[in-house]
């Protein structure tokens, strides 16, 4: 699914056109954001594709669904 990540003064923030959803970042795999899983803070996690850390935000991508996710 295409996302939008960008990041406020609270941290990073994802909206999902589709879903017209958007999320605060709760949690993270990896520091840098980038190549693991995400958290969002109504429950659903989200796997991110690699990318170099200094990416400028924000940023529309193609993430998917972690298979752990609610």
């Amino acid at each position: 699914m295409k996302v939008t990540i960008s990041k406020d003064g609270a941290g990073f923030r994802v909206y999902v056109p589709k879903k017209d959803l958007e999320e605060r970042v709760t949690g993270t795999e990896h520091a840098e954001l980038w190549g693991g899983w995400i958290d969002l803070a109504n429950g659903w996690r989200l796997d991110l594709p690699p990318m170099a850390a200094a990416v400028r935000l924000p940023i529309t991508i193609e993430a998917r669904k972690h298979p752990d996710a609610d």
